[in-house]
């Protein structure tokens, strides 16, 4: 029981050490190759975790020598624009000027029923108004909007917009983080205010507070019937 256990923590963490080679990217957004890398990791892992006849380094090797030849593989592809596009492709422009370019959607096997959900999921209804839509070497799509029908922007009006900064969580599910309070030259007595003002008595009450750099706050009650 206890080899089992040690089997499994010593596979798992090395599957971990694998996924974080990739970068922080979700599994949609994967590159064609990292993706044969995950599944060939957590396949090779799976056999050793569940045959104790089979010797732990006969899964090990294996996953090693693939994290080795992917990173190998990732200075390849910042070295050599040739090798990336081979490796990871192309990004394809599948419309421009409002004009579907049936051929590269034919070469990337991209559907119109595709090509519209992805344009609904950006709000955009009209292809009319796509100045380009690009499919990236992930799968996503990126759309670019014709210059009419982007958003005014403060500047294009003439207005000196002030940057908030990151706001910063201050009060998380009930606990008061005092280092962050801090980073924000405030206290617990500009806390109180705060909490007063809202009509709050205690920052147990409390399931989100966070402050931007000019000191603007964000609130959220902790909700009773979730608890």
């Amino acid at each position: 029981m206890v080899i089992a256990f040690l089997r499994t923590i010593i596979l798992y963490l090395l599957i971990i050490a694998g996924i974080r080679l990739m970068g922080k990217r979700q599994v949609g957004e994967l590159e064609p190759s990292e993706l044969v890398l995950a599944l060939i990791i957590a396949d090779l892992a799976a056999v050793p975790m569940q045959d104790f006849g089979i010797p732990l380094l006969s899964g090990i090797v294996p996953i090693l020598t693939l994290l080795c030849i992917t990173m190998a593989i990732s200075v390849l592809t910042m070295r050599s624009v040739r090798f990336r596009a081979i490796i990871c492709g192309k990004p394809s422009i599948i419309v421009e000027d409002g004009k579907i370019l049936q051929k590269e959607m034919k070469r990337n096997r991209f559907t119109v029923d595709e090509l519209m959900e992805e344009l609904r999921m950006k709000g955009i209804t009209n292809l009319s108004a796509v100045k380009y839509a690009i499919l990236e070497t992930n799968g996503q799509i990126s759309v670019l909007p014709r210059a009419g029908e982007l958003p005014v922007t403060a500047s294009q009006m003439g207005i000196e917009a002030a940057d908030p900064g990151l706001p910063v969580v201050v009060i998380n599910d009930g606990r008061i983080l005092d280092r962050n309070l801090r980073s924000r030259g405030l206290n617990r007595v500009w806390l109180d205010r705060q909490l007063e003002a809202h009509k709050i008595k205690s920052a147990a009450d409390v399931f989100l507070l966070t402050v931007d750099g000019q000191n603007q706050i964000y609130l959220a009650r902790k909700d009773v019937t979730a608890t």
